[in-house]
Order: C-alpha cells, then structure tokens, then sequence
C-alpha cells in the first residue's frame, strides 16, 4: 500500500500486490479499491501484480472539494500508472470505474497499456439527450443526489439491499455481510465527491473515447443491472471500441464483480491469457 500526489496536490491511496504482469483495477461510484479484494487476491494467487486505487474524494484518498470529473479521475489514475511505472498493463473498471479506465485510455494514451476491460459500465453515456433517447431522464440522477443530500446513511443501505446487487428480485437471498461492506466502503468517502460523482458517472459522454481505443476491450454486462441498463450501454460501447468484445450474462446484476466473482474472474482470467 501506499500513496501518490497528484499534480494538484491531492492524495491518492492504492494497494500494489505480487509481482508479473500488472492489473490495475478501477472502482465503482461511491466505492474504494476493497470492493476488488476478491478479484485482486485470485489474480494475486495466478501470478499477477494487482493494484487499485481509491479514487480521490473516496476511500482513504484526499477529500479533496474539486476535480469530481472524468478527467481528473483519468489523470489520477495516470499518475498512479506513472508513479508505479506499470507497463504491459491490463485495466479493469466496474461501473464509473469503467468510464475512467475508458477516458484514461483515450486521454492518456495506450503506450503503458496491453488490454482492458469494462464490467457494468457507465459508457457510452448514461443520461437521456435528444442523441441519446434510451438514456435515463436527468431526474434519476437528480433523485440520486437528493437521498444522498438527505441521508447519505440510510441512501447507502438502501442501494446494496436493492438494485446494486440485485437483491431485490424474487428468490434472491440478500447478504448482510455484502450490503454492510458496501455501505462502509460508501461512508469512507467523502458527500461532496460522492454528489458531484453523480454528475461524473451520469452526463459524461464517452462516445469519441471509446472510438479511439485501439487495445483489445472485454466489454461485460448483466441484462439484469438495474443501476446502469443493459441496452444503452455495453452493446454501444462494444459497436464504437476498434477492438471490443461483447459478453452478456443472463440475469446477472449490477454488482456481478462481487455476487458472481467466480463467474466474472475466470473469463477475465481467460481474456487476459488470450
């Protein structure tokens, strides 16, 4: 574990295990790098370096009141990438994770970086416009900002008991133990990060990103996430990507990193060894 200071002269905390070929993982809104312990300790035990960092504003990084945007979350995870020095990297994003992994590649460059891959992410664009009519309307996103003004506590049970791992539907046994991790790793953060986080995650179109990454991209998605829809996300990210690969898994929710990790760790195992 350790940190690096960005140019602006925020702290940011990663953890750096193992030795090989590096994977660097990219977390969820309003998550931090724990909510990959179990992909970074399989990859760990199959020969890889793993490392992820808590994106600024969550986690044990700085509260920092600015800079909640896409392109401050890319430039801070170049400046982990430069700092570690990694090259021959593979970069996994979940959720808004998958959106920085995608600015990152298309702002940055992919000289550090051999393939990537985007697991129930927010690209190409989250929020419903005249170009993007499937999108959600603003006021989703606006409600979302509203439970976390009133009572981010009680907003961040809500969220893992519901949707976020599709607890909520039928003959789905929820965990206690998942839902108190989420809501811990939640109130690490800051609320001013996690607000204008909504922002970030919802109205950043990622359309001319996703056209110029040329390095192999697993695209995965459940078509069953109830927090980023199936159909206006992974099947465009995956039709704009040079070099990407669609694959579904039927029933799967939002948070499938963690309620099917087995699932999720062996095709990403394979797609890394292809």
């Amino acid at each position: 574990m350790g940190t690096v200071t960005t140019t602006d002269g925020t702290e940011i905390f990663y953890k750096d295990w193992g030795t090989g070929q590096p994977i660097v993982f990219s977390h969820g809104w309003p998550l931090s790098a724990d909510d990959w312990d179990t992909q970074m300790l399989f990859f760990l035990h199959q020969g890889y370096r793993v490392i992820a960092h808590d994106r600024r504003g969550h986690g044990r990084s700085s509260q920092t009141p600015d800079g909640h945007d896409m392109d401050h979350y890319a430039d801070d995870l170049a400046a982990v990438t430069a700092h570690l020095d990694l090259h021959d990297a593979v970069h996994v994003g979940h959720s808004t994770g998958g959106g920085e992994v995608v600015r990152y590649l298309a702002r940055h460059g992919e000289d550090r970086v051999a393939k990537a891959a985007i697991l129930s992410a927010v690209p190409p664009l989250m929020v419903q416009t005249e170009a993007n009519p499937d999108g959600l309307p603003e006021s989703v996103f606006d409600d979302l900002q509203a439970q976390l003004a009133t009572n981010r506590s009680e907003f961040y049970r809500a969220l893992p008991t519901g949707p976020f791992y599709g607890f909520n539907r039928p003959g789905v046994e929820p965990s206690e133990a998942l839902i108190a991790n989420w809501w811990r790793q939640g109130m690490m953060g800051g609320a001013k990060a996690h607000y204008d986080g909504v922002i970030a995650f919802s109205r950043t179109d990622f359309t001319e990103d996703l056209k110029k990454i040329t390095v192999p991209v697993l695209v995965m998605h459940g078509d069953d996430d109830q927090v980023v829809p199936y159909a206006d996300s992974a099947p465009k990210s995956a039709d704009l990507l040079q070099n990407g690969t669609l694959k579904t898994y039927a029933g799967f929710p939002h948070g499938m990193p963690t309620t099917q990790a087995d699932t999720i760790n062996a095709d990403l195992l394979d797609f890394i060894r292809s």
